[in-house]
């Protein structure tokens, strides 16, 4: 049999939703928000929770989330520590990811179940802010084996996404 690119109506994924929600610490890059929708419908969070900036659904946004956007529960809290705080009250585990002195392996990670992870993702420019790191339950870092210690946002949470899902399954 030939093989064929199949159509999106026709993959053999399961859908399904994880007790995961993406804070981002002050993102703003229509491009970063768009590709952070993306990849958070293709790996079934449940929430999206923009803070410090209130994300512009600009054309370039919604053209890189290909409509995603639509299908992925989002909303904006100014305050970071207080969306950390009221996920915490709820229940979840705090998993930053960024390269700090105590952070590990995102291999390493491991979940007690049934476990509810909230995802802190830092800005562009700045990363996660210290006050927020110090409210998070784990650091988190991705193995890199280049000379650079940093990759885009939307492509370091794709990354997480998929092995944070695999934990919670």
């Amino acid at each position: 049999m030939k093989p064929e690119q199949l159509d999106h109506s026709d993959n053999k994924f399961q859908q399904r939703q994880f007790p995961l929600t993406v804070v981002c610490d002050g993102i703003h890059s229509a491009s970063n928000t768009g590709s952070l929708f993306r990849v958070a419908e293709a790996f079934g969070v449940e929430e999206i929770i923009f803070c410090v900036y209130l994300p512009e659904f600009s054309r370039r946004m919604e053209k890189t989330a290909r409509s995603t956007h639509q299908r992925v529960a989002h909303r904006f809290e100014p305050e970071t520590a207080i969306a950390l705080k009221a996920l915490k009250e709820d229940g979840y585990t705090i998993i930053a990811l960024e390269i700090t002195n105590n952070s590990i392996s995102l291999n390493e990670v491991t979940l007690k179940k049934p476990a509810k992870v909230a995802l802190l993702l830092g800005g562009e420019n700045h990363g996660i802010s210290a006050e927020h790191l110090a409210m998070a339950d784990q650091h988190v870092h991705i193995d890199m084996y280049g000379v650079n210690s940093s990759m885009n946002v939307s492509m370091a949470a794709g990354i997480c996404l998929f092995e944070l899902t695999n934990l919670l399954k």
